[in-house]
Parts: C-alpha cells; structure tokens; sequence
C-alpha cells in the first residue's frame, strides 16, 4: 500500500524567479499557465509550462509547478526530471529532495530515493504537514528495506501515535518489525498474514495514549500462530519490555537466541536485563558475542562497556565505551555512560565534555520526539525506559 499526497494542495513558499524579463510571449504563457492550472485544465497547464521553461529554463517556479502537475497524473519519471532542474537552479531546494525521494519511490529507484530523503531530514524535514506525513512513510519504508529498523520503526511510531489506524502503517511497521528488507508493495505474499499481525501489535502499542491490551492481544496470535519464525519472539520480547514485564521479556528473548543463535539485538536485550539483575558474568559473555558477530555495532561496545563499568574495570569500560562513541557519535547514552567512567577515572575535564554532549543529544533519542528530530542523527538508541 501507499499513502497519496493531494500534491497541488500543497503550498510551499517559492520566490517568484527574478530573472524573468519583460518579454510578452514568456509573460503570456505564464498568465495562461496558471490559469489553466487554475480551472483544472491539466494538460493544457503542463504544456504551458512546458513552453514556458523552454523559453526560459531559468524559470524555477515553472519547473516547480510543471513537476507537480506531471507528479499527480502519476507521470513520475517526467515529474523527477521537473524537479531536478528545480535543484539545479533554484535557491530554495530542500523540499525538492522530497518529492525526488517520492518520484524514485514510485519508479523503484530505491538507493537514489533513500538518498534524497536523507538529505531532505539533514535539511531540516522542510514542507507542509501533509508533505512530511508522506515522506515520512515512504523513508521509513526505504529505511526498512536498507536494514535500518530501529529508526524506520522510529518515524513509523510517530506517524501511528498521530493518525491511528492506518492499513499503510500498519504493513509498513509489520515489516519493519519483524526486520524484513522490503518496502510494502514487494515482499513475499506468504508472509502478509504475519506482517499484519506483527503490524498490528506494533501501531497499538505505538499509539498514543498506549493500547498494551490490543498490542499484546495481536502479538499473541502472531507467536501462536508462528512460534518458530525468526523475529517473531524477539518482538514479543520487545513489547514486554514496553510494558515493564522483565521476566516474560528475558523469556522472549531467550527464545529468540533458541531459533536465531546470532541474534545480537536479542543479546543486547538480554545484556540489559542482566545488568538490572546484577547477572554480570552472563551480560559480559553476551556483550561479548555480540562484538564478535558484529564488531561495528556501536550498541554491543556500548554494552560491553557498562559491563565492565559494573565490575569496576573502568579503563576497560572507558576503551570500549569510547569504540561505541566512534561507530555511534550521536547515541546520547554512549556519551553519558563514557561521562560517569571519565569521572571515575578522575577526567574531569573529558567526563564534562561527554555530560554537555549527552545534555545535548538526549532529546534525539525519544521515540515519539518531534520528526525534525529523527535520523539527523540516525543511530540505534536503547530501547525507551
């Protein structure tokens, strides 16, 4: 499924360009123009403005407008060209990268799209409310398929916490939830009865204010219905440790690591409960099967190195710590575990830098936070307290 953007409802603030001249056919055809866009005579409107950026190929505004009228007659690959001339020559860019990433969506350019959409979110999430709940859905679906979960599962939650029920988020959170690398409209139809339910527990449980109830009743049809399916206890895990039932998440995830030996994020998990349980030994052994499976996984340094910080060994901690901040600058947790192990060292100085740079990326790191706040800084956090 895909969600629809009403493109021309969309306003965004376009500077007329400024090197129009005076010259009557061009003045002509942009009058006409946008009256025929105006009475809905689309075809006549995108031939107008055809001629008139062939004029005048300086012309932003028609480049702009001629890319959203071919964007909704679904001509996307005429609609992507339209907007790339916009990039090249217009001052005002950014929400462009947008409506490239949704053109390359729909024409399965899917790394040149995931491209754009990133730098639409490093430019700040620019455009209107209905632009960004569309883009929103369609990065986090490519975000899926390039095998980044947490932060597709991230956008996804927002979405689901603002607009409730939707058929849409709700594959599109089964998938990533379940961890498979597709974007909705291509994966396995075998698989759509489990992704539904995968779906389904996890927009409940996403949705605001929580509804555990229905989440848990969803979850627990998925695990009866496929108990030996990779992912699907590692979820039940991850839904019980939203609800704050340690020992039923411990279980979840031991069951994972029964059926998927090199689980890490299920290690990590575990990792985290140990600590809580003073289980140290197990929670190194764990950490340090994760780093083995995979050594630039800025989580599984991170955990070894609370471990060590929990059995005193804070050079030990400090060096891994400062491994997992190297792969993961932007994880504010990493900074504040490395702050309370510099001070323990007696570095001062280095445990403030770290205590001013967790102040300021903490706020990065909440699930429901604000989009503009999302993936600029993409890194894996630990799961929300």
């Amino acid at each position: 499924m895909s969600l629809v953007l009403p493109l021309l409802a969309v306003l965004l603030a376009i500077e007329p360009d400024s090197s129009i001249n005076s010259a009557k056919s061009f003045e002509q055809i942009d009058k006409e123009a946008d009256a025929a866009r105006a009475a809905d005579r689309l075809n006549d409107a995108v031939n107008l403005y055809r001629e008139g950026v062939r004029l005048r190929p300086t012309w932003g505004e028609g480049w702009w407008s001629l890319g959203s009228l071919l964007y909704d007659e679904d001509r996307f690959p005429e609609a992507e060209a339209a907007f790339r001339r916009f990039v090249l020559i217009s001052p005002k860019t950014d929400p462009a990268y947008a409506f490239l990433g949704l053109c390359e969506y729909e024409t399965r350019d899917y790394d040149l799209a995931l491209r754009h959409f990133r730098s639409w979110a490093t430019a700040g999430w620019p455009g209107t409310p209905q632009l960004i709940d569309v883009a929103v859905f369609h990065f986090a679906s490519l975000l899926t398929r390039d095998g980044e979960f947490v932060q597709a599962l991230y956008l996804l939650a927002t979405q689901a916490a603002k607009m409730g029920e939707n058929p849409a988020l709700t594959e599109a959170m089964g998938l990533a939830s379940l961890r498979i690398r597709n974007v909705p409209e291509d994966y396995p139809p075998e698989h759509r009865e489990m992704v539904w339910l995968a779906g389904e527990a996890a927009a409940y449980a996403a949705q605001s204010p929580h509804d555990f109830a229905r989440a848990d009743y969803y979850a627990d049809r998925l695990l009866s219905r496929y108990p030996e399916q990779p992912e699907v206890h590692y979820l039940r895990g991850t839904l019980f440790t939203f609800e704050s039932k340690t020992a039923e998440a411990e279980r979840e995830y031991r069951q994972e690591l029964r059926i998927s030996p090199q689980h890490v994020s299920a290690m990590l998990a575990l990792v985290n409960i140990d600590l809580g349980n003073n289980h140290l030994s197990e929670a190194e052994s764990l950490a340090k099967r994760a780093i083995e499976i995979e050594p630039k996984n800025p989580e599984a340094h991170h955990a070894l190195g609370r471990v060590m910080m929990a059995t005193n060994h804070f050079s030990e901690s400090a060096s891994e710590l400062e491994t997992a901040k190297r792969l993961g600058p932007d994880v504010a947790s990493i900074r504040s575990h490395l702050a309370m192990v510099y001070g323990r060292l007696g570095r001062q100085q280095d445990a403030k830098a770290e205590a001013d740079a967790y102040l300021s990326l903490k706020n990065h790191e909440e699930v429901l936070a604000p989009q503009e706040n999302k993936v600029r800084h993409a890194s894996v956090p630990e799961p929300p307290k």
